[in-house]
């Protein structure tokens, strides 16, 4: 009999069944002794070049010959929910130690290539069968939907027709909290006016001149009697998508900045307007709820053939 153990707790119990303080700081000098030992081993083997250890990979499990067998239980359960989509056993293979899963051939109309899948089931000791789930699943070569493309992915400039509303995504990289863009400050404004006064160039658009592409601007697709924004649901004077001009045009026109638009980088009226307004929104009804009642009011119609 060994003359001690060690417990979990750091305690040690020696040969009369107590627990012993003077025992226990030898019990943590083995322990300790033991994982420098393995240290030593590791590192050995490190320096040898020797090539680390690898995880063996976990074996399948094995299929019990009791779930294998109960094909009749498991074609039972298939057809109480396909019917006579039913078809063949294709199969059945092992999902864990006491669990499977038998495959039954599907002819449903538009689903070509899928098949039943039942899953069975036994405790441990026990000789009864019971099905866990039936469930119609793709197969390799099934016909299914292509994967999933959000919509802002899809979209593309020019897909935007009047009427049509896009809502921009609320964390939008694009489009970034007024407070936060310090394009007022005084120093760009001294700029801005220097600018205007032809400091900084050697002529500058005239009064008439600006008056005139405001007026064509104003009156042309980019102005509010254009069919998409008699459509829109905002102008663009709310859009945090407009870059608003420098100078005297500043408070009528601006320029696009969604690259998912017609308009994109062309001068708009403040009050032309589209469906992608930076603040639009769009109420999804839920497919969980009734759209309205319905009522019989008792007539009925009569329609002859043509």
């Amino acid at each position: 009999m060994p003359s001690g153990y060690l417990y979990l707790d750091g305690s040690a119990i020696g040969n009369n069944g107590h627990v012993t303080d003077t025992e226990l700081p030898a019990a943590e000098d083995a322990v300790a002794a033991e994982e420098v030992g393995e240290e030593a081993v590791e590192q050995t083997l490190e320096e040898a070049g020797a090539p680390a250890a690898k995880a063996e990979p976990a074996l399948p499990p094995v299929l019990d010959e009791l779930l294998a067998g109960a094909v009749e239980l498991a074609r039972s359960a298939a057809i109480e929910v396909g019917g006579s989509s039913v078809g063949e056993h294709l199969g059945v293979v092992a999902e864990l130690e006491l669990v499977a899963t038998h495959a039954f051939a599907a002819s449903l109309t538009g689903y070509s290539g899928w098949y039943w899948a039942v899953t069975v089931a036994r405790a441990p000791g026990s000789e009864i069968v019971t099905v866990d789930e039936v469930v119609l699943l793709p197969g390799a070569q099934a016909l299914q939907a292509p994967a999933w493309v959000p919509w802002h992915e899809r979209l593309q400039p020019g897909d935007l027709s009047p009427g049509d509303l896009l809502p921009a995504d609320p964390d939008d990289p694009r489009l970034v909290p007024a407070y936060a863009v310090d394009d007022d400050s005084d120093e760009i404004q001294v700029v801005e006016v220097a600018n205007e006064l032809g400091l900084g160039r050697a002529r500058v658009m005239s009064r008439d001149a600006r008056l005139d592409a405001a007026h064509r601007w104003y009156s042309g697709d980019q102005g509010p009697r254009a069919p998409m924004a008699k459509q829109a649901p905002a102008p663009c004077g709310t859009c945090g998508f407009l870059l608003p001009l420098a100078g005297s045009l500043r408070a009528g026109f601006g320029v696009c900045g969604n690259d998912i638009t017609d308009t994109d980088g062309r001068v708009v009226s403040v009050e032309y307007g589209c469906g992608a307004h930076s603040e639009v929104r769009v109420s999804v009804p839920s497919l969980a709820e009734p759209s309205g009642a319905v009522y019989d009011d008792g007539d009925t119609f009569e329609t002859s053939a043509s």
